[in-house]
């Protein structure tokens, strides 16, 4: 793979020697606090890059400053990269890193072909017709996080149909495990023109706006900033549902853990009776009511398939 450089001389390229993944574990500590049962053994490390996952990093010279990785999977039958980690540095994060490199995991995934052990060896323009490219990655992140999910959806164009409780359990050694686990699992379909468009800088804000406009969210701030549930049945009966989540959670949590654990079960319960419903996230805006408003989530009860047609899923 060819390298890229930012403005600011960090490198974008595979982790390809000891060296290189022996940093990951350094990274894990920095970002996420974790402990040795949780942060990834370099033996794993080390297998899943012979084995062909995606190890991608951003250097600093030769200093390991963000990275992510991602490992085949199957979903609905089909082949799928899972993304199961992305961490940068603080000090790098204003250089938007993070969306760099899943730019690169994309990139990687996209390259990739897979023979389907078939013996025909039908060529077409240069390509094996039996081939199978990937066409979809997923992953997971913290619904109330709102700087993730802007990345997710706004910037990426990512849908998601699935909500995980607690997906790592309770907590884990990381401070910001503290207040459950609990992800949305999201789907991002890689060449779909969704996808294209968002990667443009297309985002389509001033039209989810315009729709958030006539919605009374599921869960919204009441008058003293703590979430409160309008009525289910209403909700549901509509063609579309927002959920309001804070616009720092990190803060909530650092100044009124009791508040921040407020806010976990009430967006779990609107998610999850949602989402049940035949509902699934399609939109994030971040800070609507304001420069400290709060994240809006827009959840749509069309198909996911209706939404984004490139994710009709084929029959083999």
């Amino acid at each position: 793979m060819a390298e890229t450089k930012s403005k600011s001389a960090v490198t974008i390229r595979d982790l390809q020697s000891f060296e290189d993944l022996k940093q990951v574990e350094e990274v894990e500590r920095e970002v996420w606090g974790l402990s040795d049962l949780d942060t990834t053994p370099l033996t794993l490390a080390i297998a899943t890059r012979e084995a062909g996952s995606i190890w991608v990093g951003a250097f600093d010279g030769v200093r390991l400053v963000g990275f992510a990785f991602g490992f085949l999977g199957t979903e609905h039958g089909q082949l799928i990269v899972h993304s199961h980690m992305l961490a940068v540095r603080e000090p790098y994060r204003n250089s938007r890193l993070g969306y760099k490199l899943k730019l690169a995991q994309r990139e990687r995934a996209l390259a990739l072909r897979i023979n389907d052990g078939r013996d025909t060896d039908v060529h077409m323009n240069g390509v094996r017709v039996n081939d199978v490219r990937i066409r979809e990655m997923t992953w997971t992140f913290d619904p109330l996080q709102s700087r993730n999910a802007h990345l997710n959806f706004a910037k990426l164009g990512v849908v998601s149909d699935s909500y995980k409780i607690d997906f790592y359990g309770p907590e884990t050694s990381s401070v910001l495990h503290r207040n459950g686990t609990d992800r949305l699992w999201v789907t991002w379909p890689l060449a779909s023109r969704r996808v294209q468009e968002r990667l443009q800088g297309k985002d389509g804000r001033a039209e989810i706006l315009d729709a958030l406009s006539t919605l009374t969210p599921l869960v919204k701030f009441n008058g003293e900033g703590k979430p409160a549930a309008t009525d289910l049945a209403a909700a549901l009966s509509r063609q579309r549902i927002a959920i309001e989540i804070p616009s720092d959670i990190a803060q909530v949590e650092l100044k009124d853990p009791i508040l921040a654990r407020e806010w976990r079960q009430q967006t779990r319960w609107a998610f999850t009776e949602a989402l049940e419903a035949g509902f699934f996230v399609a939109e994030f805006c971040r800070t609507v009511r304001g420069q400290q408003g709060p994240g809006v989530y827009l959840l749509e009860k069309t198909g996911v398939e209706e939404y984004v047609p490139e994710m009709r899923r084929k029959s083999r």
